[in-house]
């Protein structure tokens, strides 16, 4: 197993006490591990960035990003951090009210993907980005109406007039785009394909809308606008659709479309608990399987973003760059067999395990839970991290959650295994930070002698 960081290394172990976790628990805080410093309205930042790592673009705002970091507050205790996250997001998509009323009355003007509400935009200025973005994420649409559901369920954010205007825009948005056979560029932003992932966060999002519906407590506001029975129906739709893809992510016969295996199919597990039972097994095989390497998961087969030397191949502003329509420029530098490995997956895989463990005591769970747990824990930067080499390179630091490690060949020849530029990746923070604390709620349950 590989470990970046030399004082996390004599912390972990194969087998973990409460207090063991406790002394982690503590290293990770004493070096700020888990700072989510908020905007000032509410919104994240993708990453942390510096004047070296601006040209990022990752001091913008992604709604999929503050809704991962948001429910990872939640879950470890900072409520009210993380409904200020989901205010300041309603607030957003509220700017984009004209977007969605457009696309609900002529669906094919959505073709135009600037037309579509912006899940990119800029977080500090709270206003939208002038340029060009696939803009087609389905996925970051469900991800808000999910939290923002959940949260309403417990009384948590409000659901007056206002904000129901803006969450009943969301099924209808859907209904009008057809989300079930609606192409999207999904998680990773990349050319549009009909996926298992982004249908599936969808259909987590009516769910809880409808949980929110038919609670004992119904917004009345929101009620009179959405009949439960067109919720319901919509909800029908996505989930025939998802079940005849599961457990791949696109079956659409186009080899540019296709896809077999793709990590962000972990979020359907957990935290999203769409995919169960036999679909939920396939995915956790085959990513274990076809995508995990030594120090992270790749996201699909075939990735080119910062496969080995993106550094050198690929110039600093086109390294993050728009790639929806085509990443052939991308992939003609890519060197089979060396995808970039991301750190945002083991946290995920490992509660799963956790949960499974939990719920059914089997030690087997408990080992899977603790083995992922030390690989994300083994992905925390060293004291030498860095990216790029020559006077250019960006000095990444010790303890940083970072995006991703790659493969760079250094002058001598040897290759070196690096962080991106995207260090620390606040999503990476929002995944390890609660799978800590599962891990520390599955050691309360083992069995004593």
């Amino acid at each position: 197993m590989i470990i970046h960081n030399e004082q996390i290394r004599d912390l972990i172990k194969a087998r973990y006490t409460p207090a063991d976790i406790d002394r982690i628990r503590n290293l990770l805080d004493q070096h700020r591990v888990f700072h989510f410093p908020a905007l000032p309205g509410g919104l994240f930042p993708a990453a942390l960035t510096t004047p070296e790592t601006r040209h990022t673009g990752y001091a913008n705002v992604w709604v999929r990003d503050n809704v991962h970091v948001a429910h990872a507050l939640w879950q470890t205790g900072c409520l009210q951090a993380a409904a200020r996250t989901a205010r300041a997001l309603v607030a957003h998509f509220e700017r984009q009210m004209a977007r969605f009323d457009a696309v609900i009355a002529d669906p094919a003007s959505a073709a135009d993907v600037m037309n579509r509400p912006h899940i990119r935009f800029d977080g500090a200025a709270e206003c939208d980005l002038e340029e060009t973005w696939p803009h087609a994420q389905n996925d970051a649409l469900g991800y808000f109406l999910w939290l923002y559901s959940r949260l309403a369920q417990g009384g948590h954010v409000p659901v007056g007039d206002r904000e129901a205007e803006v969450i009943a825009r969301f099924p209808q948005y859907f209904a009008a785009i057809r989300y079930w056979e609606d192409e999207d560029s999904g998680h990773w932003e990349e050319v549009r394909r009909i996926s298992a992932s982004s249908i599936g966060t969808v259909v987590a999002g009516l769910r809880e809308l409808k949980k929110l519906l038919t609670g004992p407590a119904p917004p009345a506001a929101l009620r009179s606008m959405l009949p439960v029975g067109w919720v319901d129906a919509l909800l029908a739709a996505g989930k025939t659709h998802l079940e005849a893809i599961l457990p791949l992510e696109c079956v659409q016969p186009d080899p540019r479309k296709k896809r077999e295996y793709d990590a962000a199919l972990l979020f359907l597990i957990h935290p999203l608990e769409v995919a169960e039972g036999a679909a939920a097994e396939r995915i956790l095989a085959d990513i274990t399987t076809h995508l995990q390497g030594d120090f992270g998961i790749k996201r699909y087969p075939g990735d080119s973003f910062w496969s080995a030397d993106y550094w050198k191949n690929v110039k600093a502003w086109d390294r993050t760059g728009e790639v929806s329509g085509d990443t052939a420029p991308r992939d003609r530098c890519f060197i089979p067999g060396t995808e970039a490995q991301w750190c945002i997956f083991d946290p995920i895989v490992s509660a799963i395990y956790g949960r499974r463990y939990q719920r059914y005591r089997r030690i087997e769970d408990l080992d899977r839970q603790t083995f992922h747990m030390n690989r994300s824990l083994g992905q925390i930067t060293g004291e030498n991290a860095r990216c790029g080499f020559g006077p250019d390179q960006i000095r990444i630091g010790p303890f940083k959650c970072p995006e991703l490690y790659h493969v760079e060949i250094v002058e001598s020849g040897k290759p070196e295994v690096q962080s991106s530029e995207a260090a620390p990746l606040l999503w990476t923070q929002a995944n390890l930070l609660p799978a800590l604390g599962m891990m520390a709620r599955s050691l309360e349950k083992i069995p004593q002698d």
